[in-house]
Parts: structure tokens; sequence; C-alpha cells
């Protein structure tokens, strides 16, 4: 007995968008901590001419912080676009005349957790669902052998852990798959992913006595958690097939594997393009547990060492997918939940050289599918404290991901305790500028 003669497998089968998508899929780099924007991709020479001095915009704080602390970075202007950037960012800048850097980002708080929510899930303070959730409940899967919406992140799982990724109040299936990354071994990069004890057979004669259980049970409950058990079961059956094969890199070729680099951020890169052409609709590259880029001090060199983890990788991806012909329908982001301060910090009124966060503004860009490349959108002031023009909200940046993916943000809806819910709630304007 086959999977179609069980009907498993059909929650996530690919849907119609709104209008034609730019994209199919997304690929989502985050740097959780929140990088610093004066040091990447938004340069502020008025820094230097204030080292040392109070900054007129200065803005509060969530710690106490000093005077203009200049970047330690050298820009340099890239591309035939001439858009500057970092020389943390040199091998990925070679790509900046296919990125859109968004430059008038704004959060609602300088805390970690509220800002991560509000980047993935929409909201700060509700449970939500996230972004990677509603794109495959609005658009689906097109491997139903894998899960639509996978994050993977080495070491364990950032703050907040798999609430970055949730269902919420959608059906569980639609909740984002982790995987520890920084194993190398399939069985340990998925657990049980082959049953020592039955084979193909029997496994399908388990499934469908399961099956059959839970479905009575469910007739006499209404509880979306069982759903969400009787998908996962489906789901992990039907993974043994195909997800093995999707995180073997060593499949790649020599010359592949020596482009993305060396190291778990290279490894992780590459399994993520492999996903992508699988059919896997989300996959969500995170730099690490806890928090990496957040720099409170020493940040030349924490910066530095973070930013050399993954700019040969980013890069490499940008060429694989252009090369392979998927980068004009692969939308790629990059960026954290908020920005860090252009002031330094201090700790017992002494610098620490490093910066504290700053959710006023910050950058984040994207480049693929739909994206006009090498474009600026926004600014912040003179410093880099905050959005000055065309300032951007997270809710407009949903928006834009989500009409990039053939959906009107205003029609993809879920009706739960009453009302109709949405990724971007009352709000968000698609930043049209940024569109080819």
């Amino acid at each position: 007995m086959g999977l179609a003669a069980l009907g498993l497998g059909d929650t996530l089968l690919a849907s119609k968008p709104h209008h034609a998508p730019k994209a199919k899929r997304v690929i989502h780099f985050f740097l959780n901590g929140g990088p610093s924007h004066v040091d990447t991709f938004d340069p502020k020479p008025a820094l230097a001419r204030y080292a040392g001095k109070p900054v007129p915009s200065h803005r509060i704080t969530e710690r106490k912080t000093g005077a203009a602390f200049p970047s330690p970075f050298k820009f340099k202007r890239r591309g035939q676009s001439g858009i500057e950037v970092s020389e943390l960012f040199a091998k990925t800048a070679a790509h900046i005349d296919d990125i859109a850097v968004i430059r008038s980002m704004q959060a609602q708080v300088p805390n970690h957790e509220p800002s991560l929510m509000l980047m993935n899930c929409g909201d700060s303070i509700q449970p939500r669902p996230s972004l990677g959730a509603w794109l495959t409940y609005g658009l689906g899967s097109e491997n139903s052998n894998l899960p639509g919406f996978i994050a993977l992140c080495p070491g364990g799982m950032p703050i907040k852990g798999a609430e970055n990724w949730q269902a919420a109040f959608l059906p569980g299936a639609f909740q984002g798959t982790y995987v520890d990354s920084k194993h190398e071994a399939v069985d340990r990069l998925i657990e049980n992913i082959r049953s020592p004890h039955a084979d193909t057979s029997v496994q399908l004669r388990q499934l469908e006595l399961l099956r059959r259980i839970n479905a009575a049970h469910k007739a006499e409950r209404s509880d979306p958690r069982l759903e969400a058990r009787i998908q996962s079961f489906e789901l992990a059956f039907r993974m043994q097939m195909e997800a093995a094969d999707a995180f073997d890199v060593s499949k790649e070729p020599e010359h592949i594997r020596k482009m993305y680099g060396e190291g778990v951020h290279a490894r992780q890169t590459l399994i993520a393009r492999r996903l992508l052409e699988r059919g896997v609709r989300m996959v969500q590259l995170w730099h690490g547990a806890g928090q990496p880029w957040d720099n409170h001090d020493n940040i030349e060199t924490n910066h530095r060492k973070l930013a050399n983890d993954i700019d040969q990788p980013i890069a490499a991806l940008l060429s694989d997918l252009k090369q392979r012909g998927m980068l004009e329908d692969t939308l790629v982001l990059w960026g954290g939940e908020f920005g860090r301060t252009p002031t330094v910090e201090l700790a017992g009124g002494k610098s620490k050289l490093g910066r504290d966060h700053n959710h006023y503004g910050f950058s984040v860009w994207m480049a693929g599918g739909g994206i006009k490349g090498g474009t600026v959108h926004g600014s912040t002031d003179e410093f880099g404290f905050a959005a000055q023009e065309n300032p951007t909200s997270i809710h407009d940046l949903h928006a834009t991901i989500l009409h990039l993916l053939g959906i009107n943000h205003e029609e993809l809806t879920y009706r739960y305790a009453g009302r109709d819910f949405r990724l971007t709630d009352v709000y968000g304007d698609v930043i049209r500028p940024i569109l080819a």
C-alpha cells in the first residue's frame, strides 16, 4: 500500500498563489543577536568626524552609551551600482548588483525576544504563526516528502527556541522543522531517520494502524495538537525516503564544496540549496545558538570572526543559484532582529569597544526573485541612529516577501478566536521601489 492510498501528505500540497509570483522559495540568513548596520551595509563617515564626541541625534538606548564610535572596518564602493559595503562582506559585495539594501528598517523595542518575534512572526507580544508557517499555509510545499519549512541552527536553538518558527494557531503541519546542523552524519542531523527494526512495508502497515486509531480518537475530540501529531508521524516516514539524500553534501562535486568553503556554515548553506531545489518552501539559516551577533564589547574582533563564518558561503550560494538558474525565482533575505548603536557602549563609565541594541534604524538586504538589484532603499540619519528617509517596518518587509511569492498579504488570513488573522495584522505596504 502506497502513501497515496493511505491519503497521506495532502496537507502541504502546493496551492495556487493570488497573483503570478516572482519567487517560489525563500532562504533567510538570520544573524541572530543584531549585526551592526554601520559596520556592514550603512557607512557613516560622520562618525569619524565626531569620534570621541557626543552624537547630536542620540536616542534613548537600553544601556548607557557614550561618544560616536567610528566603524573599525573600511567601506568600499562595489559593482556597477557603486553601493558601499564593508570589508566584512567583501565576497558577498561582489554580488551587490543583485542585491537591494534596505537601510531604513525599524523594530519596536531594543530587546532580543520581542524583536525576534516581530521579525519572524509579525508580532512582538502575542504568539503568532511564523513567516515560514504562513508561506507553507498559503502555498504548500512542492515536495511532500520533506517539510515545507526548515530551520537550520548549529549548536542548539536560538533565543525563544521553536517560537521563531512556530505554527501557533495554524495547523501544526505548517510549523518549521528544526535541525541542529553542527552534525555531519545524516543519522545525527535527523534523529530516527531510519528504523533499525522495520522495513518500508512494515512501517506502512504500522502507519495505517496509527492513522485509523488517531482518526477514531480525533472523531470524538477537537484538538489541533492531535492533527499535528498525525502529520508528524506521516512526515517522519516520508522523510526516510528523501531527507538522507538531501542532507548528504558529499554527493556534491568537489568544486562546489570548495566554493562554499569549510565549516558548519558552509555546509548548512549548501544543504539549504539542496533543500530548496527539492521543493522546500523556506529555509532559515541561523548563525548559531543564543545571540552570536550581540557584540556589546570588542565589536571589531567579534564581528570580523562572525562575518568570516558566512561571507564566503553567502557569496557561493548567490553564485550557485545564479549558475543553476535558481536565483531568478529564489528570494534571499539577510539580516538580524535589529541593528546596533553608532555610539560606544559604556560599562561603569568605560568603553567596551562594542555597541548596544538599536531598533530605531538598521539594515537588511534581499536578492533574487523579483528584486531590483543594485538598489538602496531608505536611509538612516547622518550617524545611523534612526531611520530617516522611507522608514520601513517589519510589516512592510513581510508584505513585500509575500507579494514576491504571489501572495496578497491582506488576503492571506486564518480565522481564529472569532477574527481573521494575517501575518501583517492590519499594517504593511509592499516596498515597491525595490521590485524589479
